[in-house]
């Protein structure tokens, strides 16, 4: 008979608690309606009380906790399970307290406020929500702090046989937040250029090249030799070419049937054999690989395998070449004359993109360069893409070495300058597209 007027009581706790985080929310620069949602409200509470992490651990336990009460548990039920749902409760508790605490702090209020938010949190909620004297002390700072950096809005478009990338954003959401990979990335890059791709750990270089080539699409247009390659990524993925960093070879065949594999799996299908052997000659001689044709390629040195996995790629002539550290593990000598190598390609009329951590030893073959940075919201953006003798002296530096410190965040040792740079570099982009 007293189960109504439990219920009443749950439903007007719960109303409160969401009109009370609604506008908690508001407060703190969080989306309301979130407030609406059980286990998305935990979340965004921790993120709130800046103790993001502890608020999806907290979501996470709220969900399994309401699994857990279809089980309807009790003394005849199994016993683990009783153990595990009682831990799992205390393990909410802990991090209910841990963000409260948080919210206190960031609220500017004694941590005693806690108790009453564990006993009478829909009440209390009510109370900081709609009260003009609840205001988060340090939300001002936050936002100076991981504000968003401006965007550029070009679109910028290729006459040419070149390569247009207009990434608008790479996004995922992760939880109940929405992420930026990437954003505001826009350039054209000519064909015959070589172009090396700069940026720290975390930078985005990675989803930038899975971005370009199709791999993992973007909210994107990207465009090469005037025809879209997302629309049309079925005829289009046989004129890029992509050499990872760790080379994917059986040890076992021959350098010659390795290429002949390659040619197999890289050319159309429909392509004739008589063709498809002659690519593999040129790749044999283009890559200097004709004397050891017949060697077993754990038996070749070095420099000779990366030649090798570069000639597995090129093998279909693509009209854009994208390259992981293709100078890995190589002496300077070595690294050298593969790099003199692609710059021949590039003077073939290709676009050569490089990421390699040894830049500034082979940076006079370059033409250009792309620097992506991480901003305050650790999304990548472009920081700079144009010629390299122009980037030093947009970032009044003499090395790329020095431009890669200065647009490293403090804590792994660099300047932390990155939103100074992706800020000007915006401001370049759009008086030059005006």
């Amino acid at each position: 008979m007293n189960l109504l007027p439990q219920a009443l009581m749950q439903i007007v706790s719960t109303l409160f608690q969401i009109v009370g985080y609604w506008f908690i929310f508001r407060k703190c620069g969080v989306r309301s309606f979130w407030a609406l949602v059980p286990g998305a409200r935990e979340y965004h509470i921790g993120v709130c009380a800046d103790k993001e992490q502890e608020g999806r651990i907290l979501a996470v336990l709220g969900i399994v906790l309401r699994v857990f009460s279809y089980f309807r548990l009790d003394e005849s039920d199994n016993g683990f399970l009783m153990f595990l749902s009682l831990a799992l409760a205390m393990s909410q508790l802990i991090y209910r307290i841990r963000i409260l605490g948080g919210l206190c702090r960031v609220f500017g209020r004694p941590r005693r406020w806690i108790v009453p938010m564990l006993f009478f949190e829909g009440l209390t909620a009510m109370y900081w929500g709609l009260s003009g004297d609840f205001q988060p002390v340090n939300l001002q700072e936050k936002e100076e702090a991981g504000g968003e950096i401006k965007v550029s809005g070009v679109n910028l478009e290729v006459s040419d046989e070149g390569l247009a990338v207009n990434i608008d954003e790479r996004a995922v959401f992760d939880l109940f937040k929405k992420r930026y990979l990437l954003r505001d990335i826009h350039m054209t890059i000519p064909a015959g250029h070589m172009v090396l791709l700069l940026g720290g750990s975390g930078a985005g270089k990675t989803t930038y090249v899975n971005a370009v080539t199709g791999y993992e699409k973007a909210k994107a247009t990207i465009t090469l030799k005037e025809k879209d390659l997302y629309r049309e990524y079925g005829k289009m993925k046989y004129d890029i070419g992509f050499v990872p960093q760790q080379d994917l070879m059986r040890g076992n065949d021959t350098v010659e049937r390795t290429l002949s594999d390659a040619a197999s799996l890289r050319l159309p299908a429909d392509m004739p054999a008589g063709q498809k052997k002659e690519r593999v000659e040129a790749a044999l001689e283009q890559f200097g690989l004709g004397s050891v044709r017949g060697s077993l390629v754990e038996k070749l040195s070095g420099g000779q395998r990366k030649r090798l996995s570069i000639a597995m790629e090129f093998i279909s002539n693509p009209s854009l070449f994208i390259l992981d550290e293709p100078d890995s593990g190589l002496d300077g000598v070595v690294a050298r004359s593969i790099f003199e190598n692609l710059r021949s390609i590039a003077d073939e009329g290709k676009i050569v993109m490089v990421i390699t951590h040894t830049p500034d030893r082979v940076i006079d073959l370059f033409d250009d360069v792309i620097v992506l940075a991480k901003d305050s919201n650790r999304t990548g953006r472009l920081a700079w893409y144009g010629s390299v003798e122009d980037a030093y002296r947009f970032f009044g530096k003499n090395s790329m070495e020095e431009i890669l410190l200065a647009i490293n965040q403090k804590d792994e040792g660099g300047e932390g300058r990155a939103e100074e740079y992706i800020g000007k570099y915006v401001d370049y982009l759009i008086e030059k597209a005006g």
